[in-house]
């Protein structure tokens, strides 16, 4: 709108039908700027789902795992969060995990499943465990699964 100091008071006001017009330009510009940044959030998610099904699990990303555990550990704690993807890159869109199927490993792709082997390799063996688990049901729905490290002591 015009600064209240650049108004002509003299001058003939803006129809109704031209005000309708900028109201709708306006209203267009929103809709378009709203599509765009939908469209960049949905390419985002293309390019992660081809890097994870397609691409191997990275150096950074290792030690980020790492230095999630020691941040863990400094924080007095038991388990950490380490990675995360959304359920709809397994085969079965999360639903394994989410029912708890001894089988759910199965249902697992990419760099999941080598982040999985990874752990079977390396964290196993020093006495870690590993859960999957579904960490937030958008729209009522499997949203993101989370790999949890834990490497609490035994409980008898």
């Amino acid at each position: 709108m015009a600064d209240i100091k650049t108004i002509d008071p003299n001058a003939t006001p803006p129809s109704a039908a031209d005000l309708r017009m900028a109201l709708l330009e306006e209203q267009l510009a929103e809709m378009k700027k709203r599509e765009s940044k939908r469209a960049q959030e949905q390419q985002k998610v293309t390019s992660f789902a081809e890097d994870f099904l397609k691409d191997h699990v990275t150096e950074d990303e290792i030690a980020m795992v790492r230095r999630l555990v020691t941040n863990a550990v400094k924080d007095g704690k038991f388990e950490a969060l380490v990675y995360s993807f959304p359920s709809d890159l397994c085969s079965d869109s999360g639903r394994a995990i989410n029912s708890n199927d001894p089988q759910w490993t199965e249902t697992l792709q990419g760099k999941a499943k080598e982040f999985y082997g990874r752990y079977l390799k390396f964290g196993k063996p020093q006495g870690f465990k590993l859960k999957a688990m579904v960490i937030n049901f958008p729209g009522g729905i499997p949203g993101d699964v989370g790999f949890f490290l834990n490497w609490a002591p035994e409980t008898k």
